[in-house]
Order: C-alpha cells, then sequence, then structure tokens
C-alpha cells in the first residue's frame, strides 16, 4: 500500500517506468545462440546503471537452497518462474520468461514478459498471446470496491476457455514497499471473493499459463519451477497501483 503520497508515487513511477526501459533492451539481445547469463548481466548492469538495486539477488525464500543469485529470472520452455541463468544457451524455437525487479529510490516494482527465440510454432506463438491477454484482462478488473477473486476469477475464465491451464502454486502478489507483500493476487478464483481492492494499492499481476496440464514441480535447489508435463508455459506480469478510476500500469 502505498496510499496518497505524491513524491513515493512520483518515485514509485519513476522506477517502473525505468525498469520497463531495461526489460525492453534486454529483450532485443534475445536470440539463439546466447548464453542466459549474458542477459542477467545487462540486467544487473542496466539496474545499477539507472541507480536502482536489483530486488531478485539475494533474496531469500524458505524452500530454496540459498538466496537467489541472480538479477533476472531466465525461465526457458517449461521452466515457468525463478530459473536462475547460466551456461544454457538459447535456441531457434524456444521461448523464454524474463522476470525482473528494481528497488529504486526505496520502492520496488517488478515485471515479467515471455518472448519467442527467433521464429516459434502456432501453439506457442497463441500460448504466448493469450497469456499478455490474460494479464489485460486481470489488469481491467483491478479496481477500487473490486475483489482480488475478481482478477483471478477474469483471468482463469479466459486463459482456460483458450484451452490453456492455470498454475495454482504460484501467485500474483502486493510490491512497493518490499518484493512481497499482501495481499496475494491468484490467477484464478471466484468472484466478490478475497481483499477488497482499494485504491492506493500496489499490486503485482502475474499471470502464468501452461499448455496442457498446470501441475507443477519444483527442481531441489528450490527455485525453478517447471511444468510436470514437460510441456510450454509463458508468464507476464505488471506492476499496477489503484487510482480511483481503476488500474495505473507502472512498468511501462
Amino acid at each position: 500500500m502505498i496510499g496518497s503520497n505524491e513524491k513515493e508515487i512520483a518515485a514509485l513511477m519513476d522506477g517502473g517506468r525505468k525498469l520497463a526501459r531495461i526489460l525492453a533492451d534486454i529483450v532485443k539481445i534475445v536470440r539463439p545462440g546466447i548464453a542466459t547469463i549474458e542477459l542477467d548481466r545487462l540486467a544487473e548492469e542496466s539496474i545499477r546503471g539507472v541507480g536502482g538495486v536489483p530486488s531478485f539477488k539475494g533474496y531469500k525464500s524458505r524452500g530454496a537452497s540459498r538466496p537467489y543469485p541472480a538479477s533476472l529470472c531466465v525461465s526457458v520452455n517449461d521452466e515457468i518462474v525463478h530459473a536462475i541463468p547460466g551456461a544454457r544457451v538459447l535456441a531457434e524455437g524456444d521461448i523464454v520468461g524474463l522476470d525482473i525487479g528494481m528497488q529504486y529510490k526505496g520502492f520496488f516494482t517488478d515485471m515479467a514478459i515471455t518472448v519467442g527465440v527467433g521464429s516459434v510454432d502456432k501453439k506457442n506463438k497463441k500460448l504466448i498471446d493469450a497469456t499478455r491477454r490474460a494479464l489485460e484482462i486481470g489488469i481491467a478488473e483491478a479496481k477500487p470496491d473490486a475483489h482480488i477473486g475478481d482478477i483471478g476469477a477474469a483471468i482463469q475464465a479466459y486463459a482456460e476457455g483458450e484451452g490453456f491451464g492455470v498454475v495454482r502454486e504460484l501467485v500474483g502478489h502486493g510490491v512497493g514497499r518490499a518484493v512481497h507483500e499482501d495481499p496475494e493476487v491468484p490467477n484464478w478464483g471466484r468472484r466478490g471473493t478475497g481483499p477488497e481492492i482499494v485504491e492506493g494499492m500496489v499490486l503485482a499481476l502475474e499471470p502464468m499459463i501452461t499448455i496442457g496440464s498446470p501441475c507443477v514441480k519444483v527442481s531441489p535447489d528450490g527455485w525453478t519451477w517447471s511444468t510436470e508435463s514437460g510441456k510450454n508455459s509463458a508468464h507476464f506480469e505488471h506492476t499496477i497501483l489503484i487510482t480511483r478510476v481503476g488500474a495505473e500500469i507502472l512498468t511501462v
């Protein structure tokens, strides 16, 4: 929750705009033959270059054997989220999820995008397009006097209507003063349920959509979540601010 403090809102918006430009620059270098660690190096260099701090690097999770070691999550094909960049080289036809967060002037923003590596097939293109659209649909539901369940219900109805699965174990969340805050924002649910959405909330909405079953597994490192089926998934995310009239996207 940020409230109505104009200076805080301005800092949050500035950080969101900067983060969006950084991610756009990372997307430009995605190509067959590039190692995922190169994407992470550009992410950290760019974040520090604008005066920010990578919010993922050093982040601790209860289920992980070590803090997250990178500034960018680079999840390829069946990897849903939080895959650690390294020596893996992207190949023609892969799809890659890029998830990035930054602390700037004391405030946190978070965003993600899934892109094709070179030319991708129709099934993967449909998956990417549907996940992007699911995020747009969720954002449209985020407005004062609505409920968190309205967001998830709309995302779930659309994604499943398109023939895709919706991951249950991983959710969106509040953000702003910390990397993760309340409330949790599931990508499924029932209308009229969950916390009420109020002006001043800052939320990170992030649909995670799969081809086939939404069942997931986590790697021994405690970070990389993948589909149990081995089929691909996609992930999109924006940080939004709830205003009197609806959601304002900060990460654009």
